[in-house]
């Protein structure tokens, strides 16, 4: 397993970027990066929006349906298995297809899914019968149907990470990833507050259909936006040259018509290199730490306090408001050590280091939930933020190291590690709880689950420095 650098030699003729003049300090530099930023924000708002809605909608149709926790776990289940998968593949697609291509498909295909699940009965039905034709064992007919439109979901979701951290790589030098990073990925935190303050209206209103099909139907929103502002930098005419001169200033060198120099590495090569499997087992051990508190945390407020409906409003909301503290502060976090002279890298690890550490208060919500509910919303949110924080940097560390044409499929085999991390979370999860709530001890299940998500961060940082103890960078070999 490799981590030293290929070296890519500088196209002749063209000058040191070390010996030009930084835009920044000329006062003369534009700001339609930040744009950008905005669109990948909205981006990942509509994302958790739509990711959400089945969550909160969960005490509901679980007593519609009937639904066990390991139904309901089984058709989380089937969402992110279907996006660690499609994870690998959505890079790969990002790197070949370009951003704005690719972005474009992605948000088509999880807005239609989205809508889907109005219709997950129709569905079931016509996957039994298929499924009884076939002489195979019939399979819940809600359970099946919700289970198809998470998977169309997952599809698309599975897209946006990938697209978006490889947007914010072309739009901004490395010294300003983590914040466009954190300010884009605190639109999941956005989504996460405005899911419960209308998606139980909405349901309320015209229908827990309504809540899908509208909910859904705001990503063409976003698509018509992205059409018309996005381009590469290169090609970008609403931008000007001294602004891309910041943005591209520690880029490799470009080759004579403007395109990047090299070839891209493959899959297979990628993982050759221990900053590859840094990132995955991050992604690994955190991602499913995410997916239970936004998954899971209504069905908790539901099983221990009784909560349900317009009752989950405001813990949640304000919940994750929490999490907008830590995206955007965690985004700026190693900028302190970046400016004390540590490499991007080094900074980033020192700080991820300090956000590992507050989810440990989730320990308490537990032993000192009795005193109220919103002791365990408040010590969850905590954890929640130190979560988005932490995400933050970690999807910084691929474009500190590996080359642009690269990045896609380096967050696609993260995200894959991620995905298979975030089931075994949600499986595990599942028949805890319907273990113990058997035996009426359901709290020692949301016990278990909480210390490993207190926990998980540390040990991942643990092995990522372990497994790269300083900043290297790769470069693409020459084509």
């Amino acid at each position: 397993m490799r981590t030293e650098t290929i070296k890519q030699p500088a196209a002749a003729g063209q000058a040191n970027q070390s010996t030009q003049a930084d835009p920044a300090t000329t006062g003369k530099i534009g700001g339609y990066r930040w744009t950008i930023c905005a669109l990948l924000f909205f981006a990942t708002t509509v994302n958790y929006l739509d990711r959400q809605v089945l969550s909160l909608l969960s005490p509901e149709l679980s007593k519609e349906f009937g639904w066990s926790n390991t139904d309901y776990a089984n058709i989380t289940a089937a969402f992110q298995f279907v996006y660690a998968i499609s994870m690998l593949f959505a890079g790969r697609v990002v790197d070949r297809l370009g951003t704005k291509a690719a972005f474009a498909l992605a948000i088509v295909v999880w807005s239609i899914g989205a809508i889907m699940h109005a219709g997950a009965i129709g569905m079931g039905n016509g996957a039994n019968s298929i499924l009884t034709t076939l002489g195979m064992a019939a399979v819940p007919v809600s359970v099946i149907g919700f289970m198809i439109a998470r998977a169309v979901l997952a599809l698309g979701e599975a897209g946006n990470f990938p697209a978006a951290i490889k947007a914010t790589a072309e739009y901004f030098p490395k010294k300003d990833r983590a914040f466009a990073t954190g300010i884009f990925n605190s639109g999941a935190n956005v989504g996460a507050v405005l899911a419960p303050l209308t998606v139980p209206l909405i349901a309320a209103t015209w229908g827990w259909q309504a809540a899908f099909v509208i909910i859904g139907a705001i990503g063409f929103v976003w698509l018509g936006l992205w059409m018309v502002f996005y381009e590469k930098p290169t090609e970008q005419k609403r931008m000007g040259a001294a602004e891309l001169a910041y943005i591209t200033r520690d880029d490799a060198p470009l080759a004579a018509d403007g395109t990047e120099t090299g070839r891209a590495l493959s899959w297979w090569a990628l993982l050759g290199y221990r900053q590859t499997w840094a990132f995955a087992f991050g992604k690994f051990m955190t991602d499913g730490v995410w997916w239970f508190f936004l998954f899971w945390l209504p069905k908790y407020l539901a099983a221990q306090y009784g909560m349900s409906g317009s009752e989950l409003q405001w813990p949640l909301a304000i919940l994750y408001s929490m999490t907008m503290i830590g995206s955007i502060g965690g985004g700026w976090f190693p900028t302190y050590f970046i400016n004390k002279g540590a490499s991007p890298y080094d900074g980033r690890m020192k700080a991820m280091l300090l956000i590992a550490l507050c989810p440990l208060v989730v320990l308490l919500s537990q032993p000192f939930g009795y005193l109220s509910f919103w002791v365990p919303v408040i010590l969850v949110g905590v954890g929640a933020a130190a979560h988005q924080a932490w995400s933050a940097n970690l999807f910084t560390t691929v474009s500190d190291m590996f080359p642009k044409r690269s990045v896609g499929s380096v967050v696609g085999i993260g995200g894959l590690a991620g995905g298979i991390g975030g089931v075994l979370v949600t499986k595990i999860g599942g028949w805890l709880f319907d273990h113990y709530g058997a035996l009426g001890q359901i709290q020692t299940g949301y016990t278990i689950m909480f210390t490993f998500c207190a926990v998980a961060y540390l040990i991942a940082w643990g092995v990522m420095k372990t497994l790269v103890p300083r900043y290297d960078e790769i470069r693409e070999p020459q084509a």
